[in-house]
């Protein structure tokens, strides 16, 4: 478990330099830039876990492409990549059906969006959709996967990525300390952002559901030897996601409002169940590459 232990340690100082470094940050950059506080200490933790990431793979010998799940040529790679967004977003928009079918979805807000403001939002939520995808698959399913399951087989790599990737979701944003930041904003910035952890129940059914959606992408992972379909399925669940989140509210006074957490009114036990059957239907989809090359 060294490698596990490595790269979750080094989550865990990327945490820490948020702490360390923003209010110093913040200082240099106060006079020049209004940038907000919470922003400067996101990029601190973001910087910090890309440099290290990357510092540490090439230590590890994980830094060829095959590591990090880029082993296809680049047309296949490209191919199977979008084959994958498409199947991500007919997926997600059938469990948005079924929700808005049971009242849970209010799309209200939607009637009175313009035709260029929906184009925006589809086309911005995309773009957002293909960054988090490619950030967190080439990180956990990547870089982390290849070396967990070096080290202590396939079977930890899928568990142990599924556990942090569910984990990471739930790092908030926190602007309180944006108003008048002092030195122990640092502290403070990182409190907020993981005071979701201090609710376990509260948030235990998105944890859930998003650990069996770590567990599918991990499986195919594991059974592709490359990442394009976890980044292509990941990126179309986030942006069909992002655009229900923006265009509807979740309903909370149905019988069947329990379905949708209380994390973010989208994931929960109704997409938990739905990613089960998906899960089921995507690991046969994708059998094993004959190839890893």
């Amino acid at each position: 478990m060294r490698a596990f232990a490595l790269f979750f340690g080094l989550m865990l100082a990327a945490l820490a330099s948020i702490a360390i470094f923003t209010y110093p940050a913040w200082l240099l950059l106060h006079p020049y830039f209004d940038f907000p506080f919470h922003r400067i200490g996101d990029r601190i933790g973001m910087l910090a876990l890309a440099i290290t990431f990357t510092l540490v793979a090439r230590h590890v010998g994980m830094g060829d492409k095959r590591s990090v799940g880029y082993a296809l040529p680049r047309p296949l790679f490209i191919r199977e990549m979008l084959k994958a967004l498409v199947l991500g977003v007919v997926g997600m928009m059938a469990i948005v059906g079924i929700m808005t079918a049971l009242g849970l979805l209010d799309w209200s807000q939607a009637s009175t969006a313009t035709g260029g403001k929906l184009a925006k939002i589809v086309f911005n939520r995309l773009l957002s959709g293909l960054a988090v995808g490619l950030i967190e698959e080439t990180m956990l399913r990547g870089v982390m996967f290849a070396a967990i399951e070096r080290e202590s087989g396939t079977k930890s790599a899928i568990i142990l990525t599924s556990l942090v990737y569910a984990a990471v979701h739930f790092l908030d944003s926190y602007h309180e300390v944006d108003a008048h930041p002092t030195p122990h904003s640092g502290l403070d910035l990182l409190a907020g952002m993981l005071h979701r952890f201090s609710e376990p129940l509260v948030m235990a059914d998105a944890y859930i559901c998003l650990f069996a959606v770590g567990i599918v992408l991990a499986m195919i992972r594991a059974r592709r030897g490359n990442i394009a379909a976890c980044w292509g399925l990941h990126a179309g669940w986030v942006w069909v996601i992002l655009i229900t989140r923006e265009l509807t509210k979740p309903v909370r006074d149905q019988p069947l409002s329990f379905l949708l957490s209380q994390f973010d009114g989208f994931i929960g036990w109704l997409v938990f169940g739905w990613t089960v059957l998906m899960g089921v239907f995507l690991v046969r989809f994708y059998a094993p590459q004959t190839s890893r090359a």
